[in-house]
């Protein structure tokens, strides 16, 4: 997936996947799934995707701080 953020092009395709976490069954209508991704010149983004119960009813992608990042990783460790 493709998003322009503020004149930034964040791209799944492009970007190192740093960690992942999935909530509930494949197939689970309010499962989902997060993917933290770093850019190539440094740029963090969390990719999300899930059921239509979901937090992520709809595909998208949201850009984060270096030490929102962190804190992310931290969390689902």
């Amino acid at each position: 997936m493709k998003k322009v953020i503020c004149k930034v092009e964040y791209d799944t395709e492009n970007a190192e996947l740093i960690a992942k976490k999935t909530e509930g069954a494949f197939g689970d209508p309010a499962g989902y799934e997060e993917c933290l991704f770093k850019t190539n010149d440094g740029k963090f983004f969390l990719y999300g995707n899930g059921g239509a119960e979901s937090v992520y009813a709809e595909e998208t992608i949201k850009r984060m701080s270096a030490a929102k990042a962190d804190e992310w990783v931290a969390a689902n460790k």
